[in-house]
């Protein structure tokens, strides 16, 4: 898994082996025979590559892609699969998601949109805590300006 993680990264980032080779210090032949799997990078590099990448450093070792094809996710981002519209409106959020963003039954999630990229769904718990975030901030400042 390890050797086709480190090609396709590769390629996606569009860098030559001799680049990430110059990156991470080591010859170019060695980045061939890891994409190769010939060999299999010491943990030192993996760490180097996965940040090279932005890619967690379990992805850039165990990522297996069955379904979507999209390839591993940046470090922090998910693809959940593919959920179906019901007639009257309802989604099933996947397993995994929910046990990510612990979600339940009950728990409420905002739906935002744009025009040109799309709709997503925010929990209520996270909204709320980046609107006291903010909420914080401002009065921080606030606080500055009545001072002087």
């Amino acid at each position: 898994m390890i050797s086709m993680n480190l090609k396709n990264l590769r390629m996606r980032h569009q860098l030559t082996q001799e680049e990430v080779a110059e990156r991470i210090n080591v010859s170019r032949q060695v980045i061939a025979k890891w994409e190769k799997g010939e060999s299999t990078p010491d943990i030192q590099y993996c760490v180097q590559l996965a940040s090279l990448y932005h890619v967690t450093l379990d992805d850039l070792v165990n990522f297996k892609d069955d379904v979507s094809e999209l390839g591993i996710p940046p470090k922090g981002k998910h693809f959940f699969g593919v959920a179906t519209l019901g007639e009257r409106g309802q989604i099933v959020i996947s397993k995994k998601a929910r046990e990510v963003f612990e979600l339940s039954a009950g728990d409420k999630l905002i739906i935002v949109g744009d025009d040109e990229r799309g709709i997503a769904l925010v929990p209520e718990k996270m909204m709320s805590a980046f609107f006291n975030l903010v909420k914080t901030t401002l009065d921080k400042g606030n606080e500055h300006d009545d001072s002087h």
